[in-house]
């Protein structure tokens, strides 16, 4: 990363930022999905607004239950303060329902620039929310870095042409080697971007 020049650092929200107990094999039998399948694209294709509007209210009903009990991921609070005081755009990108995603933020007293959810854009893995933010930063894409934790987040950022970063801390997934950095603890971050060095030599973003 160090011949990278970073400008703006996206993040997911679950399982990154703030903890996660979502069970997606119990979601997914409740509403008819395939447990391999897309549970987002399954609901989109169900044959009538009456199903997708009954699935989706279950998935909301779990995503706030979920998000009742969120806690910030050790070390995130550091790091996210570490790149405010380098002035670092920050935003979040997250595939979750927008009133779970605040209420988790705001138990994890967590705040960042902007954030889009499922409700702004097209879901992960496909790069339009990304491609919104670094457009609102006026980045050019290559300069931003997407920060998650599956591999959705690594195929979004690399069909958004952005760097990916892989948060991997309970050991490396099969899908570890596509992305650009990975990261076992969060506070591992700013260095891993070379952020540590530009803060040593009083190079600020912006």
């Amino acid at each position: 990363m160090a011949d990278l020049m970073v400008k703006g650092v996206i993040f997911d929200l679950d399982g990154t930022l703030v903890t996660s107990s979502l069970d997606f094999a119990l979601i997914k039998a409740q509403v008819g999905c395939d447990r391999d399948a897309d549970l987002l694209e399954y609901v989109e294709s169900l044959p009538s607004p009456y199903m997708r509007e009954e699935a989706m209210a279950l998935i909301h009903q779990h995503e706030m239950q979920d998000a009742q009990h969120a806690e910030p991921i050790p070390g995130v609070a550091e790091t996210l303060s570490f790149l405010k005081a380098l002035n670092m755009p920050m935003a979040i990108v997250t595939r979750n329902y927008s009133k779970a995603a605040r209420l988790k933020l705001e138990r994890c007293r967590l705040e960042l620039d902007l954030m889009l959810t499922r409700e702004d854009a097209l879901p992960k893995p496909d790069p339009q929310a990304l491609h919104m933010v670094a457009d609102s930063w006026s980045l050019p894409y290559q300069q931003c870095v997407y920060v998650g934790d599956y591999k959705y987040d690594i195929e979004a950022a690399r069909r958004a042409s952005m760097r990916a970063c892989l948060f991997a801390p309970l050991g490396l997934p099969d899908y570890a080697e596509q992305a650009d950095i990975i990261i076992e603890r969060f506070t591992d971050l700013p260095t891993a971007l070379g952020l540590h060095h530009r803060a040593q030599t009083g190079q600020l973003v912006g």
